[in-house]
């Protein structure tokens, strides 16, 4: 359903971007703060982990030590979206939502790229079939949901 005040859907579009942001940063703080580096602590044992680790990469450790190209297309990614922000509210509440989990998982991790170049991850599942998972963090689920969401969206798309 479209509402009639884009300026409105923009708003709550900037709203949930923020909200990823503010979450993201806060558990890594706390980590960084009450986890040593490679400190786990266990949370539900057999299924969930906090282990502190820095990941040079992206999400998953995919294209490790790769800092500069990983902001660079992450700032590519925002200019792209700020250019087409208008016709965002043109779009269903589906995309929307997963474009703004993904756009604030990544500025989360921009966040910490920017700052240290590397990326706080603590989330370390380990039950089947997740087993040596690679540690992530919420901006990473925030992201693999959204280009879920968009992804799933635009395979719905007629020609």
């Amino acid at each position: 359903m479209r509402n009639n005040s884009g300026g409105v859907v923009l708003g709550y579009f900037y709203i949930i971007i923020l909200l990823i942001i503010g979450f993201d940063q806060t558990t890594k703080f706390l980590i960084h703060k009450y986890l040593a580096l490679n400190q786990g602590v266990h949370i539900i044992p057999g299924v969930l982990s906090f282990t502190h680790i820095k990941n040079p990469g992206a999400a998953f450790g995919i294209l490790p030590n790769k800092t500069f190209v990983l902001i660079l297309l992450t700032l590519v990614l925002f200019m792209f979206v700020f250019f087409f922000r208008k016709k965002i509210p043109e779009h269903p509440f589906s995309f929307r939502l997963g474009l703004a989990l993904g756009l604030g998982g990544a500025a989360g991790n921009l966040i910490d790229r920017l700052r240290t170049g590397l990326v706080i991850d603590f989330l370390d599942v380990d039950f089947w079939p997740l087993q040596n998972f690679p540690i992530f963090n919420f901006a990473d689920t925030a992201i693999f949901i959204g280009v879920v969401m968009v992804f799933w969206y635009l395979s719905q798309l007629e020609n």
